[in-house]
């Protein structure tokens, strides 16, 4: 078995960001599904929340690099 503690730490790392993009996504197709006419108005804001819970993921990934 090869590897670091930076791999095992960018995976549980990663975990956060994976359930905060599930929680986003279902929030936004629940509200969608209440009332479909919203969806145009609620999209960039979901595209925003998208890009802020991926942005934890990638310093997880450059902070796993830096450190080894």
């Amino acid at each position: 078995m090869e590897g670091t503690l930076n791999v095992v730490g960018y995976g549980l790392a990663a975990i956060g960001p994976g359930i905060g993009v599930a929680l986003i996504f279902a929030a936004w197709i629940t509200a969608t599904a209440r009332q479909p006419e919203s969806a145009g108005i609620t999209r960039p804001m979901l595209f925003m929340g998208f890009a802020l819970v991926e942005v934890l993921a990638l310093f997880g990934l450059v902070l796993a690099f830096a450190l080894s």
